[in-house]
């Protein structure tokens, strides 16, 4: 594998916040910036799948009044008073 050197100018507070990463990682500057063009250039040339972001929220599930009720119970109590 051949190395070239090359120079780079980019903010000092991301230059800053990238040598925070590395160290805090056990990285060297070099290696955090190898692995970031790789992750974009692997995004960009094989089209990064789609990721549901998590939505959930804590609760127990439907009120007691939906329990049992239908998808079509819930939608028309939900839109109930609306106009329409």
């Amino acid at each position: 594998m051949g190395l070239m050197k090359t120079t780079v100018e980019i903010s000092d507070s991301l230059l800053q916040e990238a040598r925070d990463v590395a160290a805090r990682e056990g990285l060297t500057l070099r290696t955090l910036i190898e692995r970031g063009l790789h992750r974009v250039i692997d995004e960009v040339t094989r089209g990064s799948p789609f990721k549901l972001r998590h939505a959930s929220f804590s609760g127990s599930g439907r009120q007691t009044e939906f329990q049992d009720a239908a998808w079509e119970q819930v939608r028309d109590a939900i839109y109930r008073g609306r106009g329409g």
